[in-house]
């Protein structure tokens, strides 16, 4: 999975696709040769090895991370339930499960003899202690109370108001009993998520631990030089089947891809633009390896609702209406995209594909901004509109992307914007500590298949990931109902009339939904597209 904060486009491609890009031939045989760190003496044989291409990771533990299930973290660590490449929630750690009458109580039948990469065998209070300590406020999780915030007494856990999460239970070694402080439709595939993953707790405690992480998964943590190389191989003593590959080998650095891929030295690579055009042409030899699909993710712009001038709902329609999408998405990506009319991407449960949204029209936008206040020049300019802060990651001045916006914006309202440029490293933090300035770089990709996961985190004015403290009472009360909607098809009916609700008071700027095109390598088996990140990697073989 990719972060959730997400950047803007022309990185978007790429963030969404994959946590890795695989590398072929040529970039291995520099590594067996030494040029890249020499993983031949790590027992690595390019024959059963796939070849990756990542950065830096962030961190390694499961309770900190934003990164989706399907990257890193995802190899190493286990959750009790997985989202497989279909999306069906599928046991993991749990074999299975029983959950009560009223759908409060959930028992848990952990699978015996399921061993830490080290031997030792994982039991309940493994279990209990990890959530335990992801909600610890000590341990800082900013996604803990998104993805495990149904379980009762883990909010007064993570608000220091309590020592343990009363509901949960350790009522043997392979029995967990979780207690909800109401029904929820989405408590098992949010389980999915690395914050519920389970860690040792014989080792996290340990210094520098993340360098030795001793998870379930089904790989292990063989190398790690910062900047440079990462390498995972199988965990043979894997409790489900292990992996058809025998290592994973990261380069932390910059790499070609598409130009390997050429040569037929690559695996597996993004395509966008002309590279895409070349590829639905039936007679390039690119053609028969192309795949396309959606992703369940949608980028936009963040508005800082909780101050002037975004607290005026007029003014957030008005950014909205002085955007022109298509050209934007011709623009940054190469056509790739669909216009984002609403908030739910195309193929995630509860898209209508109605959802008018704010089609270009700046002499509304102008509308919009005198009906809230402020007066307009003779020239259409507004020159007692405050000057607005645009907070992006990146070195030195913003990017193309950035710019485009805010001299979109500029020429359609008159207004002035003002760049912020944050270091990535520390630009989400920045974010979660309120440090949104008026506009912000944001956008989203769901973790599981629901609207509750765009909706409902981004929107509901108590949720930790509504970034521009947007708050409206009547939507709050609305999304506490389908939460707790246990009916799909009523959930769904609840949901599309939220949105829309959502989408009436213009909390972001809507830009677009995209499309996925990758090549797959038939030396590449049994990989799938998909438009959520799952754990696949062991399920992968080459030919």
């Amino acid at each position: 999975m990719c972060d959730k904060i997400m950047t803007h486009k022309p990185t978007l491609q790429y963030f969404i696709l994959f946590a890795f890009v695989l590398l072929g031939c040529r970039f291995a045989d520099e590594l067996l040769q030494g040029t890249a760190g020499d993983v031949g003496q790590y027992g690595v044989a390019r024959e059963t090895a796939v070849f990756l291409l990542d950065s830096q990771p962030r961190t390694l533990d499961p309770a900190l991370t934003y990164e989706g299930p399907g990257g890193v973290i995802g190899q190493l660590y286990s959750g009790l339930v997985r989202l497989d490449t279909d999306l069906q929630l599928q046991p993991e750690l749990a074999a299975g499960w029983a959950v009560s009458d009223d759908g409060l109580i959930y028992t848990f039948y952990l699978r015996p003899n399921v061993p830490f990469h080290n031997g030792r065998l994982l039991t309940a209070s493994d279990v209990v202690y990890s959530w335990e300590r992801a909600a610890d406020p000590a341990t800082g999780s900013d996604t803990v109370l998104t993805y495990m915030g149904d379980i009762a007494g883990l909010a007064e856990k993570r608000a220091g108001e309590a020592e343990t999460i009363v509901g949960l239970t350790a009522v043997d070694d392979h029995t967990l009993q979780v207690t909800l402080t109401a029904p929820s439709y989405t408590f098992l595939p949010k389980l999915a998520f690395p914050v519920a993953y389970v860690i040792d707790r014989e080792t996290v405690d340990q210094p520098d631990w993340e360098r030795q992480p001793n998870g379930t998964g089904p790989f292990k943590l063989s190398v790690w030089q910062d900047d440079e190389l990462l390498i995972l191989e199988r965990n043979d003593n894997y409790y489900l089947e292990p992996a058809n590959i025998e290592h994973l080998v990261l380069n932390l650095g910059a790499g070609l891809p598409l130009s390997l891929y050429e040569q037929g030295e690559i695996d597996l690579v993004g395509v966008g633009g002309g590279n895409l055009e070349r590829a639905q042409n039936p007679n390039d030899p690119l053609a028969a390896d192309l795949r396309t699909g959606v992703s369940f993710c949608t980028s936009f712009v963040g508005l800082n609702s909780s101050q002037p001038p975004f607290d005026d709902v007029r003014v957030r329609q008005a950014f909205n209406y002085a955007l022109d999408k298509e050209r934007l998405i011709g623009t940054f990506w190469d056509g790739n995209a669909l216009p984002a009319g609403g908030i739910l991407p195309p193929g995630m449960p509860g898209y209508t594909g109605q959802m008018a949204g704010y089609p270009f029209n700046p002499d509304r936008a102008r509308q919009l901004l005198v009906e809230a206040g402020y007066e307009m020049d003779e020239n259409g300019r507004f020159p007692a509109f405050p000057t607005l802060t645009y907070r992006t990651a990146g070195y030195g001045d913003a990017d193309g992307f950035v710019t485009a916006l805010i001299v979109l914006w500029q020429e359609a309202l008159g207004v002035t914007i003002e760049p912020v440029i944050v270091d990535p490293f520390f630009y989400r933090d920045e974010l979660y500590a309120g440090k949104v300035g008026n506009i912000f770089d944001s956008g989203w990709c769901a973790d599981y298949p629901d609207p509750e996961n765009f909706l409902d985190l981004l929107f509901h004015s108590q949720s930790p990931e509504n970034l521009g403290r947007f708050a409206n009472g009547e939507i709050d009360q609305a999304l506490a109902m389908a939460r707790r909607e246990m009916n799909q098809t009523a959930r769904l009916e609840q949901y599309a009339a939220i949105e829309q609700k959502i989408v009436d008071e213009a909390p972001v700027v809507l830009l677009a939904h995209d499309l996925t095109a990758v090549l797959v390598s038939p030396r590449l088996q049994n990989f799938i597209l998909t438009p959520i990140g799952v754990p696949q990697w062991h399920r992968v073989w080459l030919q």
